[in-house]
C-alpha cells in the first residue's frame, strides 16, 4: 500500500525536479515568445557593452583634453558625450521592459501549471494537506514561484554582461596598463600586463571572502523561508478553528503554537541578519576601495611619465569595470542563495503533488481491480 513520505530530497534532485517542469516554458506554445525576448535581451546587452567601451574612450579623451587645457577639445568631448549618454539611457530603459516581460511571461506559465496541480480535479476535497514541510502551498506558488522565475533572468542577464565585460576591457588594460618595470634591491624585472594580474587576484581574494564568512546562506534563507510558510499556516488554523471552520482547539494551545513559530523565525532571521552583515562588511569595502586601488596601480606609470592623464582614468575606469564584472559571484550570492532556497521550496511542492498523484492513481487502480 502507497503512503505519503515526509522526507526531504537532496538539493540535486530538488533543482533537477524544478528545472524539468519550469523548461517547460522554453517548448510549446509559449516559445517563440520567451526566445524573442531571450534574443533581444541578448542584443540589449551586447549593444551595452559596445556604448560603455565607447564611454571608456571617451574618459581617456576628455581627461586628456583637461590636462592639456585645450577648450576646443573640451568642447568637442562635451557634444560626444550627448549621443552616448542618450544611447546608454535609452538602453537601460529596454533592458528593464524585456528582463521585466519575460519575468512575467515565464512565471504566469509556471504559476498556471502549479495551480492545474494544486487544484485539479477537486484535490483539496480528494486527499487534503499534502504530506511534509509543505505548509501554505499558495504561498509557495505565489511568492516562491515569482522568486524562482524572476532571479534566473536578472542573474543570468549579469552573467553574460559579465563575461563579455571581462573579455572586453580585459584588453583595455593589458593595452593602456602595459608592462611595469619594478626596481627592488638592486634587482630589474617586468611584470607583464600588470593590472590584469592585479584585478584578477583582487576578485579572487573577495570571492574567496564571501565563500568564507556567508557559506551558509542558501540554507538559513531557505529555513527561514519554512519558518515564515510555517507561522502563516497555524495562524490561519487558529483562524479557522476560532470561526468554526475547522475542529476547534483550546484557545490557549492555539496561541503557544503562534508564540512558538514567532520565535523559531525571529531566530533564524537574526541568523539571516549576521550572514547578511558579514558578507556587506566584505562587498561594501569593496566598493569603497575597488577605485581608490585601481589609481594608485596607475600612479608609478603616470608619475614616470609613461601614462597621460586621460589614460590613467581610462585604466582606473576599466579596473573598476573588471573587477565588478569578475565579483558576479560574490555580488550576486545572496540572490543565488535565495534563487535556491525558492526553487528547492518550489520542487518541495511538485515532488508532493507528484506522490499525491501517484497514490491517487494508485487507489483508482485497485478500486477498479475490486469486485
Amino acid at each position: 500500500m502507497l503512503t505519503r513520505t515526509s522526507f526531504v530530497p537532496g538539493e540535486k534532485r530538488l533543482l533537477g525536479r524544478f528545472w524539468h517542469s519550469a523548461s517547460g516554458y522554453w517548448r510549446g506554445p509559449t516559445a517563440w515568445t520567451a526566445w524573442l525576448l531571450v534574443i533581444a535581451l541578448i542584443a540589449n546587452v551586447v549593444l551595452q557593452l559596445l556604448t560603455q567601451y565607447r564611454l571608456n574612450y571617451w574618459n581617456r579623451d576628455f581627461f586628456d583634453a583637461i590636462g592639456q587645457k585645450d577648450q576646443a577639445g573640451l568642447l568637442y568631448q562635451a557634444f560626444r558625450f550627448l549621443p552616448l549618454a542618450g544611447a546608454s539611457i535609452a538602453l537601460a530603459a529596454f533592458s528593464v521592459w524585456a528582463r521585466m516581460t519575460l519575468q512575467r511571461s515565464w512565471r504566469e506559465w509556471l504559476s498556471n501549471r502549479l495551480y492545474d496541480d494544486w487544484l485539479g480535479g477537486s484535490h483539496l476535497a480528494r486527499s487534503g494537506p499534502l504530506a511534509g514541510h509543505h505548509e501554505a502551498p499558495e504561498y509557495r506558488i505565489a511568492e516562491d514561484a515569482k522568486v524562482a522565475t524572476d532571479l534566473p533572468i536578472d542573474l543570468a542577464t549579469g552573467l553574460l554582461q559579465s563575461l563579455l565585460t571581462i573579455g572586453t576591457f580585459i584588453g583595455v588594460l593589458w593595452s593602456v596598463g602595459g608592462n611595469l618595470r619594478v626596481h627592488l634591491d638592486g634587482m630589474d624585472f617586468t611584470i607583464p600586463g600588470y593590472l590584469v594580474l592585479a584585478v584578477i587576484a583582487y576578485a579572487a581574494l573577495l570571492a574567496i571572502g564571501i565563500w568564507l564568512t556567508a557559506g551558509r546562506l542558501t540554507r538559513v534563507i531557505e529555513e527561514n523561508k519554512r519558518m515564515e510558510a510555517e507561522l502563516r499556516a497555524i495562524g490561519t488554523h487558529v483562524r479557522e478553528s476560532g470561526e468554526g471552520k475547522i475542529v476547534f482547539e483550546d484557545r490557549p494551545i492555539g496561541r503557544h503554537a503562534v508564540v512558538s513559530a514567532l520565535k523559531a523565525v525571529i531566530a533564524i532571521w537574526r541568523i539571516y541578519c549576521w550572514q547578511l552583515m558579514r558578507m556587506t562588511l566584505i562587498t561594501y569595502t569593496s566598493l569603497l576601495v575597488t577605485p581608490v586601488i585601481g589609481l594608485l596601480l596607475c600612479l608609478p606609470k603616470y608619475l614616470a611619465d609613461a601614462m597621460t592623464l586621460g589614460e590613467v582614468v581610462q585604466a582606473s575606469a576599466a579596473f573598476v569595470v573588471v573587477q565588478t564584472a569578475f565579483n558576479w559571484f560574490t555580488d550576486n550570492y545572496a540572490k543565488l542563495a535565495e534563487w535556491t532556497a525558492s526553487a528547492n521550496r518550489v520542487a518541495e511542492l511538485l515532488l508532493a503533488l507528484d506522490e499525491d498523484q501517484t497514490i491517487q492513481n494508485s487507489r483508482a487502480k485497485s478500486s477498479a481491480l475490486s469486485p
